[in-house]
């Protein structure tokens, strides 16, 4: 498993910008190629945002609309319509997309607690998937997730676009390359001024929502207006909080640039709610330290930190969500919207690259093609599955308020059952979408 690791991590670090051009123009060759059928589960924010891409392109046959908001799939069907596809199959019950061999490939744009239910329940249904960030609401699925993807030989890709973007390849070549000597260490950080989405108490859920559906196989909590829309990612049954929202993009550029392909073995973090006063249970401020042993010598350990402060409306070294990376020679700052600057020794400017942000459409076409070549595409299940664990671990360690020992090879926390319960989750006993192996 470590070789595939070091394997995916290397291919996606050698690809030059060059490289992204050409698999971009292969995308846009596809467009003549016989349509790919697909289902788009969840049809909000992110999901209406992937539809407007697919439904734009020539290469994709958008089959299945599944939503159990009605109105916001009536929203998604007339949207399809409007930009002149046909009128898909409208449903609100996973199930049925799933039981139509027709379907190729499902894009997953559910809240977080979906994520894993439901690739792994396409991936067995054999089908390609297309899920959002994060991958998993626990590590314990993010496991189960890869093994999936590999026993029925299907592509999993992420929606960490950022791993396309010309600019980032670029960096992350530079990196490796030795432009600031050995990186022995990275950081990432979520700087950005949220919402309080305030206090409520439990109320019937609207009439337009099937609530059953929409719980699938998480524990029962009772729906109330700050629950629904995109606030469900605040709540512990339900998101991993911004760290896994917004943070888990800078956390994936900031691993991949520190050239770790393995988890790390040790995890401190502090952290709370310091400044919301509202129903929000996940951490609006976090520190967290992941340190990554290597063979022990010198200048093999690694350390990675992130930090979140989503009160704070405050621009940090150029960047509000960013990362840096400190080597023995020099150093870079790097933002996924921003571009990158790269200092040697005494502060002095090397190269200064500027760039807009990552393109989700290009994103796309990686998925796509990977399918038709059976290719790995960028932000694979494997990949992403680690970077991902980074969230979950940095939330038990701020959770339980102390140091955790985590284990790579086992994925488990060593001497802490309390911390150790918290890579899995607790289902809804009996539910059709709970992950085999749990």
């Amino acid at each position: 498993m470590a070789t595939r690791r070091r394997f995916l991590g290397q291919a996606a670090g050698v690809l030059t910008a060059a490289a992204t051009a050409q698999l971009a123009a292969q995308g846009t060759a596809a467009q003549g190629a016989e349509p790919i059928t697909v289902a788009l589960v969840g049809c909000g924010g992110m999901g209406k945002a992937h539809l407007r891409l697919l439904a734009s392109r020539k290469d994709v046959r958008v089959a299945f609309l599944c939503e159990p908001d009605a109105a916001r799939l009536a929203q998604a069907v007339k949207l399809l319509e409007e930009a002149g596809q046909k009128a898909p199959r409208a449903v609100k019950d996973l199930r049925e997309v799933l039981d139509d061999k027709s379907v190729q490939a499902v894009w997953i744009a559910t809240p977080d607690h979906w994520h894993g239910p439901a690739a792994i329940l396409a991936a067995d249904a054999k089908k390609h998937v297309y899920v959002e960030k994060p991958c998993s609401h626990n590590l314990r699925e993010g496991r189960l997730m890869v093994e999936a993807a590999r026993r029925n030989g299907i592509v999993m890709q992420v929606g960490t676009q950022s791993r396309g973007a010309p600019h980032v390849i670029q960096a992350m070549k530079r990196l490796q390359d030795g432009a600031i000597g050995q990186v022995l260490a990275s950081k990432a950080w979520n700087s950005q001024r949220r919402g309080n989405i305030g206090h409520a108490q439990p109320t019937d859920p609207p009439k337009e929502l099937d609530y059953d559906l929409w719980l699938g196989p998480a524990p029962y909590v009772p729906f109330q207006r700050n629950l629904l829309h995109a606030i469900w990612r605040w709540w512990y049954a339900f998101g991993v909080g911004d760290i896994g929202n917004d943070g888990v993009h800078d956390i994936d550029l900031a691993r991949w640039g520190l050239g770790v392909t393995e988890h790390p073995w040790t995890i401190a973090a502090l952290g709370g709610k310091y400044f919301f006063d509202d129903d929000q249970q996940w951490p609006d401020t976090q520190y967290v330290v992941y340190e990554y042993p290597g063979d022990g010598r010198f200048g093999q350990k690694r350390q990675l930190v992130f930090e979140q402060r989503i009160w704070s409306p405050y621009v940090q070294e150029g960047f509000e969500n960013g990362n840096a990376f400190y080597g023995t020679e020099g150093m870079m700052l790097l933002g996924k919207e921003g571009g990158y600057q790269l200092y040697g020794r005494r502060n002095k400017l090397i190269e200064r690259v500027d760039a807009r942000r990552a393109d989700v459409a290009a994103h796309h076409d990686n998925f796509l093609d990977c399918i038709r070549s059976g290719g790995v595409p960028r932000a694979d299940i494997e990949v992403n599955h680690l970077t991902t664990s980074l969230c979950h671990l940095a939330n038990i360690a701020t959770r339980v308020g102390r140091v955790i020992r985590f284990d790579p090879r086992g994925e488990t926390i060593f001497g802490d059952p309390e911390a150790a319960a918290m890579l899995r989750r607790t289902y809804r006993e009996g539910h059709w979408a709970v992950p085999r192996g749990v």
